[in-house]
């Protein structure tokens, strides 16, 4: 048999994928992966609705309907003062995972080196070996998980071509500073490289802005900027997202894109395109809303003994697990739902393991807070009776 799965070989099944079984055999609540547990604005369901009923329900444009690309275009203007051209400048995607998909397929070549800062989202390594290229970490540490300038400027090589960049940043909750983001900017700059900016956390930061790199002088122009609606309006399962950036880069991201989904979502990128609109005082109460959760997970997780690192964004905290006795996370994780009834993430799925063994995020684990006050509760109640004796 010709065939050969070398290139994909070790992907195996997420660990969301494990975790969400666990949490429904066991019943646990799910701490685990990154979804609400509400759903999003009434008058964004409504305009889905209204789109469906007035037939949008066949293949909408492979780069998304005008009025969605048009609604991105404003919006980057009115948050971030970037001017984008809708029709050039602007890709809807299904979902943020097939925009960086996409991206990296597009723009990374067969023996590329791409940057990634690490703990990484786990699709990223994956389609970076889908597209040939190896990936390159620069580690963000506990306690503050702080950008290590000297060590990006150190993984350059001859080979390097991209920077894979996350802010807000998951999982560790970092939101990078503009210094931090300007010395990236002058690594881009100075090697030339591509950066592929995933900003799907952008309206969800705690007392602290966010910065897109795009708004940085000379970046621009080699800067393919990713969100998506899922976070930003609870509407995970409708997986729209977006790219926007140079007309040339974008080419060959849809390029890519074309192949895969091509298009989807018809009624969905009509009700995302009015959600774009909302008022101020919408992202002003969704802000509010998740950083009281965050408080509530941070404060109870810390009651019960774990050493928490507060988030400055996203959906997610994490700790460090030692207090309870483990060094582990992937064990203590696997064990948690039948001992405690909570399901949670270990970070060291979102390291590389070293080659003497070891793993920067061997002891800590993520905890999403973006579920309703209750449910929170429920699970620091479970996490309290399931403490293991001082």
């Amino acid at each position: 048999m010709k065939h050969s799965s070398a290139r994909l070989a070790g992907l195996g099944v997420t660990i969301f994928a494990e975790m969400a079984e666990r949490a429904t055999r066991t019943a646990a609540v799910n701490l685990g992966q990154g979804f609400p547990d509400e759903d999003g604005p009434e008058v964004v369901l409504e305009a889905a609705r209204r789109a469906i009923t007035a037939g949008h329900n066949q293949y909408p444009p492979g780069r998304g309907i005008p009025a969605l690309r048009e609604a991105i275009a404003r919006h980057q203007r009115r948050f971030h003062g970037i001017e984008l051209d809708p029709d050039r400048e602007v890709m809807v995607s299904t979902g943020a995972t097939e925009a960086i998909a996409s991206a990296i397929l597009g723009l990374v070549d067969p023996g590329d080196d791409v940057l990634v800062l690490e703990p990484y989202y786990d699709s990223y390594r994956a389609v970076i070996q889908m597209a040939g290229g190896r990936h390159r970490r620069v580690t963000l540490r506990a306690p503050d998980f702080r950008l290590p300038v000297d060590e990006l400027r150190a993984a350059i090589t001859e080979r390097t071509t991209t920077i894979m960049l996350n802010t807000p940043h998951n999982p560790t909750g970092t939101v990078l500073t503009r210094d931090e983001l300007q010395a990236i900017a002058d690594v881009a700059i100075e090697h030339d490289l591509v950066v592929i900016s995933d900003e799907v956390y952008e309206h969800l930061t705690f007392g602290v802005p966010h910065v897109p790199i795009a708004t940085l002088p000379g970046m621009a122009e080699r800067t393919v900027t990713i969100s998506s609606a899922g976070k930003t309006f609870s509407l995970t399962g409708w997986k729209v997202g977006w790219a926007t950036g140079p007309a040339d880069l974008l080419d060959s991201v849809f390029g890519a894109k074309q192949f895969l989904s091509y298009t989807s979502g018809a009624p969905f990128q009509h009700a995302v395109a009015e959600a774009l609109d909302l008022p101020d005082d919408f992202y002003r109460e969704l802000t509010t809303g998740l950083w009281r959760r965050r408080d509530l997970l941070c404060d109870g997780l810390a009651r019960v003994g774990l050493e928490v690192f507060v988030p400055e964004g996203t959906y997610f905290a994490a700790t460090d697990i030692t207090g309870w006795g483990h060094t582990d996370g992937l064990e203590f994780c696997r064990a948690l739902p039948e001992a405690a009834g909570v399901v949670a993430i270990p970070h060291q799925v979102f390291h590389d393991d070293r080659p003497d063994g070891s793993n920067p995020g061997r002891t800590l684990v993520r905890w999403a807070f973006c579920k309703r006050p209750e449910v929170l509760e429920e699970a620091l109640l479970r996490l309290e009776r399931a403490r293991p004796p001082r």
